[in-house]
């Protein structure tokens, strides 16, 4: 699902076509459940909220209940980061926060491919995006929603859709830690 390679192009995986989901808003609770659906309700995504005592761990289930990703964070760790493993248990990605930046949040993510991506914008109000070595990856945003505590995300083409939630999850988890 997530790939081994990279061409250096915008697009990650080229043939995954480009991906609108919702997600509720402050659904990142630890031991909370919740669906990320498409724009007509089509439950795709369950976030499984599991509470721990030593890890904030989520799981990213398709819709027939198969773990697709891992999202983990060590609950005593000093560093703002979380982990994304896939359903073998590898890393695939690291979320970080930018601890001195100024106006804005700003996150980096550390795919195992090789790659870096940035996250910036408005995270309290989900209005931000991911960009990639070569434009944009994805765009949380609520601007286009009329769905009250909710908020869209929109993935461009070549993107790993599962990875890119997961990825949302990490930002919105950290940014939550800092309220």
């Amino acid at each position: 699902m997530f790939g081994d390679e990279y061409d250096g192009s915008t697009q990650l995986y080229p043939g995954i076509p480009p991906g609108r989901y919702l997600v509720r808003e402050k659904m990142f609770a630890i031991g909370d459940d919740f669906w990320v659906t498409t724009e007509d309700g089509e439950k795709v995504y369950l976030v499984d909220g599991k509470a721990l005592t030593l890890h904030d761990r989520l799981e990213l289930k398709d819709s027939a209940g198969t773990v697709l990703a891992t999202v983990k964070k060590k609950i005593v760790s000093i560093h703002h980061s979380m982990k994304v493993q896939d359903a073998t248990g590898e890393t695939v990605a690291t979320v970080r926060k930018k601890m001195f930046t100024p106006l804005h949040e700003a996150f980096t993510v550390e795919l195992a491919v090789g790659v870096e991506l940035t996250v910036r914008g408005d995270m309290f109000h989900h209005e931000y995006g991911i960009s990639g070595p070569n434009g944009p990856v994805a765009q949380i945003t609520r601007k286009w929603l009329r769905v009250r505590d909710t908020y869209g995300i929109d993935i461009a083409p070549g993107w790993d859709h599962a990875l890119i939630i997961a990825i949302a999850v990490c930002v919105d988890r950290l940014s939550d830690d800092e309220d």
